[in-house]
């Protein structure tokens, strides 16, 4: 699937929730089936880690071998249906003005950071640190939930080898991406706190949240 930008009809002023997340927090959230949520890259070049799970059945959540078979492409774009684990449409990308976002690059974690970067940086904030901080708080989820994530907003080309590089992000100030929910859905996101890569610039800032009825 080649990057389709899609331009959404909705008005911020009309949305019934409306959220900033600062830099490097988390958030979780239920989305019922048919409402949209916007996300925003505020400043540009923000990663936004994402998982999607089944409100009735957590267990049940956002699978990207299935959703990736189904696309035919390594990237969510507008147009792309997210699948479950049990083979289930979740959500769908009905409008998208950055063009295209990351499923393989994964969330940062304290592993990840000592393997990627230097062994001093496995103690800095991650986005696994986020999903287990929102988990833990809401009670519904717990480490076992936590899998692989969509980047929205993440540039990680693949190269001709099969391998992943970091690059600098393709969004811009103001980008977003819009899913309207299939089922009933909870949304749990890390604003990315990574400080060692490209992707955001070396600078985590602030992503809006919206949802209309």
């Amino acid at each position: 699937m080649t990057s389709t930008l899609v331009v959404s009809d909705k008005r911020p002023e009309t949305a019934s929730f409306r959220q900033t997340v600062a830099a490097g927090e988390p958030w979780l959230h239920e989305v019922k089936a048919g409402r949209t949520l916007r996300i925003v890259d505020l400043e540009g070049n923000q990663a936004v880690d994402t998982l999607f799970y089944s409100l009735a059945d957590p267990r049940e959540r956002f699978d990207p071998q299935r959703t990736l078979r189904h696309q035919k492409s390594l990237y969510l774009t507008a147009g792309s249906v997210l699948y479950s684990n049990r083979g289930n449409a979740m959500l769908t990308i009905v409008a998208d003005t950055c063009g295209r976002h990351d499923t393989l690059g994964g969330a940062c974690a304290q592993e990840s950071n000592a393997v990627r970067y230097a062994l001093e940086k496995r103690y800095m904030h991650s986005c696994r640190d986020n999903f287990l901080r929102a988990c833990a708080h809401d009670g519904r989820l717990a480490k076992r939930d936590v899998g692989a994530n969509v980047n929205f907003f993440m540039n990680v080309p693949v190269t001709a080898e099969g391998g992943l590089t970091f690059e600098d992000g393709i969004s811009a100030p103001g980008k977003y991406v819009e899913l309207r929910a299939e089922m009933d859905v909870i949304v749990l996101i890390s604003n990315c706190p990574q400080l060692n890569n490209p992707c955001n610039a070396y600078n985590p800032t602030p992503a809006e949240l919206l949802i209309w009825d």
